[in-house]
């Protein structure tokens, strides 16, 4: 009941093609792959970010130092989907 053979992924592409039409399939396509390349870039960060925050947290934060800003790229050479990402600062005073 698990398998699908060709004729039920060619009966579900034919039926995508008709939903959607195929116009729009090679936009879907791409917005798709560039989600993905996004979610990639966004979870690379984080795992960089954690590796990053347990080896520095030994040492105790200055008052004077500033954090440079990131900029998360989407993909290499993509400059329209990179933006800044603003890290979360302590206000709280001690």
């Amino acid at each position: 009941m698990g398998r699908l053979g060709p004729t039920e992924i060619i009966l579900i592409l034919v039926v995508v093609i008709l939903l959607f039409g195929a116009k729009k399939l090679p936009d879907m396509a791409r917005s798709l792959g560039k989600s993905a390349r996004i979610l990639k870039s966004e979870a690379k960060a984080m795992k960089s970010d954690g590796q990053e925050d347990t080896t520095t947290s030994a040492a105790p934060p200055h008052a004077g130092d500033t954090p440079a800003q990131r900029t998360i790229q989407a993909a290499p050479g993509d400059v329209t989907s990179s933006r800044p990402v603003a890290e979360p600062t302590d206000t709280t005073k001690r």
